[in-house]
């Protein structure tokens, strides 16, 4: 059974880009607002929203934990939870906006821009007296008539309250009653709540983007499985294709063995058998699924070769030609070897002259070409061009390499038979 733990998570870095970027486009929009409705872009205004911006990132990222609670339930259950718990979140991120404002009055929502700006920028200084009042100092003002006036007054510390209080003036100073102004401040709270929704639906579209992480994650995840049982079906099939090999080669080379002993070769029956011992040792010391050099691959056939010369001391002949620039390349282990019988089986058993054999390998742009042939007869007819052993080379090259191999067979116009592979160049070693 499968475990939570073992689930795909959103890594930590990309949920904290997220924040990231969700505050910093509420910071630019934010910004670019205040400009529009003619707010000065001053640094106190600034540094407090960007303050909060960060705090806001903070306090959402030490939630995700939470979140990550949801990542395996249904999406109803996501829905229910995320709407309700995104309400205490919102709050808490309207009293951190409340926190980093506190000390500074303003209008309505910062009043005009030349009120708002003049209190960030320290042009109105705020105070308060031993009693609790607020106390502003304002600029004077040059009236029409060319009399000095007084400023109006900016709204009480939440943004919210009117500035219709009860004052006390001297030359440029005027004192807020607060118990007037926080009695019943409707306008206060309206503003709260204002910040506070707006918060809310800032933690929902958060939400609704981690969660799209998480399934893009789990769709990553899949196709990473989907690829893995893809890999391991190939690995199946190339291992099963290449346990065909051996017993092929096996049940050939027996018969020759068993023919050497009726006639009464036994000095070359012994030979043969410590040959066939040698080549099963490298042959099965290493995965069948394993690509190995060409070089080896040439050696395993040289091998071969001398035991079949056991059996044909006179008639087989062999030639091996490769291009010392491709020596180390890779390729599907005993991918000859079908290929290799074949010709013994349809050639050098099928006349009594000798015949020749020959492997040519070399490189062609990115791509590696081995060509067998030989002088003999040539496949039967009823061979159906394609055998056992072709088919079986065939089906290794599709699962090995896709569309990327090649194989090409057929007879030779100068007589005998030719199989030429072609698939993609990889070095092992240099």
């Amino acid at each position: 059974m499968t475990t939570v733990a073992n689930q795909p998570r959103v890594p930590a870095r990309l949920v904290l880009l997220s924040l990231a970027a969700l505050w910093a486009c509420f910071f630019l929009v934010a910004t670019l607002r205040g400009a529009v409705v003619g707010y000065e872009l001053v640094w106190p205004i600034i540094s407090r929203r960007l303050t909060i911006c960060i705090l806001s990132m903070l306090l959402m990222a030490a939630v995700w934990p939470l979140l990550q609670l949801l990542d395996r339930k249904s999406a109803g259950m996501r829905l229910v939870v995320v709407l309700v718990g995104a309400l205490p979140l919102s709050l808490a991120l309207t009293l951190i906006n409340d926190a980093i404002f506190s000390d500074i009055v303003t209008t309505q929502a910062y009043g005009n821009g030349e009120e708002a700006a003049a209190v960030a920028a320290g042009k109105v200084r705020i105070s308060r007296d031993e009693a609790g009042n607020i106390l502003v100092d304002l600029p004077k003002s040059v009236m029409p008539d060319g009399s000095a006036s007084e400023a109006a007054p900016s709204d009480d510390p939440s943004g919210n309250a009117s500035a219709t209080t009860d004052t006390q003036t001297s030359d440029s100073a005027i004192t807020i009653h607060t118990n007037k102004v926080f009695g019943e401040s409707y306008a206060h709270w309206a503003a709260f709540a204002d910040i506070t929704f707006g918060r809310y639906f800032l933690v929902l579209a958060w939400a609704a983007l981690y969660f799209a992480l998480v399934k893009a994650e789990e769709a990553r995840a899949a196709e990473w499985r989907e690829g893995e049982y893809r890999r391991a079906a190939a690995a199946a099939e190339l291992r099963s294709l290449r346990y065909q090999v051996n017993p092929h080669f096996l049940f050939n080379t027996l018969n020759s063995l068993s023919a050497l002993v009726m006639i009464g070769r036994q000095d070359d029956a012994e030979k043969m058998i410590q040959n066939l011992s040698t080549f099963y040792r490298r042959t099965l010391s290493d995965d069948p699924t394993n690509d190995l050099a060409l070089i080896d691959e040439i050696e395993m056939q040289k091998l071969y070769f001398e035991i079949e010369a056991v059996r044909f001391p006179n008639r087989l002949v062999t030639t091996i030609d490769v291009d010392d620039a491709v020596l180390g390349a890779m390729v599907p282990g005993m991918i000859l070897q079908p290929i290799v019988e074949n010709s013994v089986k349809y050639a050098v058993a099928a006349t009594q002259r000798p015949v020749t054999i020959a492997i040519h390998a070399r490189r062609d742009g990115d791509m590696l070409e081995i060509a067998v042939s030989d002088d003999g007869p040539g496949c039967p007819d009823n061979s159906g061009g394609f055998g056992i052993g072709l088919g079986n080379v065939r089906d290794r090259l599709r699962a090995r390499y896709g569309e990327a191999a090649t194989i090409e067979s057929g007879k030779r116009p100068e007589g005998g038979f030719a199989t030429t592979l072609r698939l993609p160049l990889e070095r092992g070693f240099a």
